[in-house]
């Protein structure tokens, strides 16, 4: 496995470990430390399931989920420490440490520990890139309909572990991180839902930024902007990329406060719009909003252009339009285009004087720059913990 550093070719040990810390990794297989579980359970166990982000958890707690109409009898007992994963998925990391009794679908596969172990040390060990790229290589030859990673499959799987010792103390350390990110999440979700309340307050309440409150008038969008959708073109119409001039193309070309040019065309009589143009995505569930990313790019049909005029400065066009898009997602039913361009210009809005606008942008956009920022620190802190990830495994 990758990751290893040996003195002489045999004994293994980490890149990356404590100090204090410095004998050689115990070479074993997956099946010296764990056995199967199959004993079956009662159905009025607690329920469990397994999550691709918070590892193994009662059903009850998963939105959506209603199991009481379930045939529970065949299903397997978990105790509290098994590892439980998902065999169709497990180089995908479906696998969690159970942190309580219960039962799972027959689905899953139970395994109990044969020897002391640190539950958190291999929590994380079964999410690590050395062992989930073995989990890959014994899954060669399987179909993606009969990928099934069963105990037999993995049992025989080599593997290197240090003393009890030295997996308690690398638990703590990545149970301190994850707790850190857990809250960083947090406090980027906490932002992001502060910054759509108070855009929608913004633009429901009509809040003023001055002790002399402004009047806001009532417009139509049309009356305040120009719009103009984008159109896809047939594949002979594209040159190699790197020559001609720029096509965007796809939903996820586009976040707020930023976006990607993906292919290159060479089409003369396109419009070609220019960096300071909205780029709007129209898709049903979308609603991505930011301005185009550099001068002279083609958009496709899932994008619309526009451009504000009639004393709307374009920041404040900006939020107006995100606010829009939300509303119009939200009162969207069924399987539906999303947010078309005559639904767009028919929106009936209240635009307040200049003065106005720039300082409801100054303070939108700093809460804008909290979030880039805290979505950065998270973006580190991710970062961090897989480079650990790859150092402190073999």
């Amino acid at each position: 496995m990758a990751n290893v550093s040996s003195s002489n070719g045999l004994e293994k040990r980490p890149k990356l470990r404590f100090p204090g810390f410095d004998e050689p990794y115990k070479q074993c297989h997956i099946g010296d430390i764990y056995a199967e579980r199959s004993q079956r359970g009662a159905s009025d166990m607690e329920l469990l399931s397994v999550t691709m982000n918070d590892g193994v958890m009662p059903r009850s707690e998963i939105e959506g989920k209603d199991n009481s109409s379930e045939d529970k009898s065949n299903y397997k007992v978990v105790l509290t420490g098994d590892m439980v994963y998902n065999s169709m998925r497990m180089w995908q990391g479906a696998n969690g440490i159970s942190p309580c009794n219960g039962i799972v679908s027959p689905a899953y596969t139970v395994l109990m520990p044969k020897i002391p172990i640190s539950n958190g040390y291999f929590a994380a060990f079964f999410k690590s890139p050395n062992l989930i790229n073995e989990f890959r290589k014994n899954s060669q030859g399987m179909t993606s309909d009969t990928w099934n990673l069963k105990y037999p499959q993995i049992e025989t799987i080599k593997v290197c572990i240090p003393a009890l010792s030295e997996q308690n103390r690398v638990a703590d350390m990545l149970g301190t991180l994850e707790r850190r990110i857990a809250k960083q999440a947090h406090l980027v979700d906490c932002l992001k839902k502060y910054k759509r309340g108070a855009i929608k307050s913004i633009f429901t309440q009509r809040v003023s930024f001055h002790a002399e409150k402004n009047k806001w008038e009532s417009h139509k969008m049309s009356e305040l902007i120009t719009l103009q959708s984008g159109q896809d073109f047939a594949p002979t119409d594209f040159n190699e990329q790197g020559k001609g001039i720029p096509y965007m193309t796809g939903a996820s070309c586009i976040v707020e406060g930023q976006t990607v040019v993906s292919r290159w065309t060479t089409v003369p009589r396109c419009f070609a719009y220019h960096g300071d143009t909205l780029l709007v995505c129209k898709g049903s569930g979308s609603g991505a909003v930011a301005f185009l990313s550099q001068d002279k790019v083609h958009i496709a049909r899932q994008f619309m252009a526009l451009r504000p005029h009639g004393g709307m400065t374009k920041e404040f066009c900006l939020y107006l339009t995100l606010h829009l898009s939300e509303k119009m997602k939200q009162s969207a039913t069924g399987l539906i285009e999303g947010i078309d361009r005559k639904t767009v210009l028919n929106q009936r809005v209240f635009l307040p004087p200049i003065v106005e606008q720039e300082r409801i942008v100054k303070f939108l956009s700093a809460i804008e720059k909290a979030l880039i920022t805290q979505e950065g620190v998270l973006k580190s802190l991710v970062s961090i913990k897989k480079g650990l990830m790859q150092q402190l495994f073999i």
